[in-house]
């Protein structure tokens, strides 16, 4: 094969925990008789709450063939690069199995927000019920020796207003919450953030609040306090560059793993949302004059946040100049960058339409 997969999960393969039915029938085409890939395969999802294998196993279950963990990628798959932080003392928010996933990237000090609420019992008080019901001696034996160099931003929390007061605290506090608020230093202690979609698919009708969402709550705080825009270290997931490089890197592993001697001409990334998949892949196509591959192709499906009934269709670039961006602030918004190369009903389709692209019969 001259050419791979990028394959988004929500609203592509399932929705919620619900399997896309045409989700098997696509990949039953993808192996062969002893259920090896045809061609290489990655599994791109803004997701960042499990670890890579526990992904690559509901893969196996839900699409009836073997998937390793070297196939995934999460949101945060990219911060192994990041080496320069594993070893300093970071403020972890999302939900999920939080220190599992941090070590396994690298981190040695990771410190959850319940960790530190549970240290600082003062600072989370918007819960009536939750507020702590101890002396202020006791409180300040709790403080001791808690301090943050930098905030990682996993996946959208449960309990927004306590990972929202105390991320504010910590980045008020040059990373000393529990201090007063005083001539906080900017630009601030490093952010890094994975997956900023604003929406995903679930099973209910409506698209529902993704991380993005809770980004722009973040975002608008910091602001609203301090007068100053919130920075970002580093923003991985959908539709970063960051993201793109490296699963590109996972595609040509896989080949190089099969011997596959002929070189990867054209990525084909299959997604649901304009906003992520079409504009990350549209993102990246611009990028690889300077990158190995020649091509990377969007397939936009019609079985997620993206509707074709939608009222403001997506297959002229006249139409989707007038649709409401809803990247992230630190992404610009060009209306081509939104526009797929080719829309599809399904994940089936998707690879139908593939193959004969590629003139490719297994």
């Amino acid at each position: 094969p001259s050419f791979g997969f990028l394959f988004d999960i929500d609203g592509v393969l399932v929705r919620g925990r619900t399997p896309i039915p045409a989700a098997r029938t696509a990949f039953r085409k993808l192996v062969n008789s002893q259920g090896q890939f045809l061609v290489p395969v990655v599994f791109v999802t803004n997701a960042g709450n499990c670890l890579r294998q526990k992904k690559a196993d509901q893969l196996s279950h839900l699409l009836g063939v073997p998937i390793s963990q070297n196939q995934v990628m999460m949101s945060h798959s990219p911060l192994r690069m990041f080496k320069h932080y594993h070893e300093k003392c970071v403020l972890v928010s999302g939900q999920g199995p939080l220190l599992d996933i941090a070590q396994d990237l690298g981190f040695c000090q990771p410190i959850t927000i319940d960790t530190l609420r549970e240290k600082r019992p003062l600072l989370d008080v918007v819960d009536h019920d939750r507020r702590p019901n101890v002396l202020v001696s006791e409180i300040f034996v709790l403080n001791l020796s808690v301090c943050s160099l930098s905030v990682v931003l996993f996946g959208e929390p449960v309990r927004w207003e306590t990972s929202l007061q105390l991320i504010i605290d910590v980045l008020l506090t040059s990373g000393y919450p529990g201090n007063p608020y005083g001539q906080e230093s900017y630009p601030h202690i490093p952010v890094l953030a994975c997956n900023m979609d604003l929406m995903w698919v679930a099973e209910a009708q409506s698209p529902r609040f993704g991380h993005g969402t809770f980004m722009v709550c973040l975002e608008n705080i910091y602001k609203k306090i301090t007068g100053k825009e919130l920075k970002y270290e580093a923003l991985m997931g959908k539709p970063s560059r960051l993201t793109y490089q490296y699963a590109e890197h996972l595609i040509r592993a896989q080949a190089l793993q099969r011997s596959w001697e002929q070189p990867i001409q054209t990525l084909y990334a299959v997604g649901d949302n304009v906003m992520t998949d079409v504009y990350g892949a549209n993102l990246w196509e611009n990028e690889l004059a300077s990158a190995a591959a020649a091509h990377c192709r969007s397939v936009l499906v019609c079985t997620g946040v993206y509707s074709p009934h939608s009222e403001v269709p997506l297959p002229t670039r006249d139409s989707i100049a007038g649709a409401v961006f809803h990247g992230h602030r630190d992404f610009s918004f060009d209306p081509g960058l939104v526009e797929p190369d080719h829309i599809v009903p399904d994940v089936d389709a998707a690879v139908d339409l593939v193959f004969q692209l590629e003139n490719f019969a297994p």
